[in-house]
C-alpha cells in the first residue's frame, strides 16, 4: 500500500474516514457484519473539480461467493492479494477528492453506508448481490439509494461523537485551511493474475 502519513500540519482523510466506517459498522444493524480492520480507505485525486461523477467505489478482493478464482473467456484468473499491518485485505474502499468533501453533509454520509451496504453480508470478500442483471444495485435502484440515505439517518439518530464525522461539514478547501493539506492512503487498483487450466495444461 502506498501513501503519505499524517503530520504536523495535515489532516489524515483515510484514518479519519477508517475511525467513521468503524463506529458506522459498530451502530448501524444492517452494517454490523461489515469488519473495518480488513477494508483498506484510500482515496483518488479528480483530474477536474466538478461535483458530478463517481464519488467513491467498494473495490472486492474475492469474486462471486468468496472464491479467489474465476473464469472469464474461457480463461482462469485470480485476483492479486493485498496485505496491510499483516492482514490480508478484503475489500479496498476509495473515494474521490476534492469531489467527495465538495458534496452536502447527509450526502457525504450517505455515499458512507452506500459503499458499505455493498458488502457481502458473509463479509467474503465478494460483494452484496441481488438476482437479475442488475446484481449491484437490485434492478430498484432508487430503493437502494432511499436504504443508504436511511441508514446514514439512523447513524446519526444513534447520537455517535460529533468528532467523528465533524469533518464531513467542511468542504475540500475548507478541511485544507484547517489543517494545511489533506493527506491518505492510496491504494493501486488490484490485477487480474492469470492461472494455468488443468484442463489445457
Amino acid at each position: 500500500m502506498r501513501g503519505r502519513r499524517n503530520g504536523t500540519g495535515t489532516f489524515d482523510f483515510s484514518a479519519a474516514m477508517t475511525r467513521l466506517c468503524t463506529d458506522v459498522t459498530d451502530r448501524v444493524d444492517d452494517l454490523l457484519h461489515v469488519d473495518m480492520s480488513q477494508v483498506a480507505v484510500s482515496f483518488a485525486q479528480t483530474r477536474r473539480r466538478v461535483l458530478h461523477g463517481l464519488q467513491a467505489k467498494l473495490t472486492p478482493m474475492r469474486f462471486e461467493a468468496g472464491s479467489l478464482i474465476t473464469r472469464r473467456n474461457g480463461r482462469l484468473w485470480t485476483c492479486q492479494r493485498l496485505i496491510h499491518d499483516g492482514r490480508e485485505m478484503l475489500y479496498i474502499l476509495t473515494f474521490y477528492l476534492p469531489r467527495f468533501l465538495d458534496q452536502p453533509f447527509h450526502e457525504k454520509l450517505t455515499t458512507v453506508t452506500h459503499e458499505l451496504l455493498h458488502v457481502s453480508p458473509r463479509f467474503d470478500g465478494d460483494l452484496r448481490r441481488f438476482e437479475g442483471r442488475c446484481y449491484m444495485h437490485s434492478p430498484r435502484q432508487k430503493e437502494f439509494d432511499r436504504h443508504a440515505s436511511d441508514l446514514a439517518r439512523r447513524y446519526l439518530d444513534s447520537r455517535p461523537p460529533a468528532e467523528l464525522y465533524e469533518f464531513l461539514r467542511y468542504d475540500f478547501r475548507q478541511l485544507s485551511r484547517r489543517h494545511g493539506s489533506v493527506v491518505g492512503m492510496q491504494v493501486p487498483i488490484p490485477k487480474l493474475i492469470p492461472l494455468p487450466d488443468a484442463r489445457t495444461a
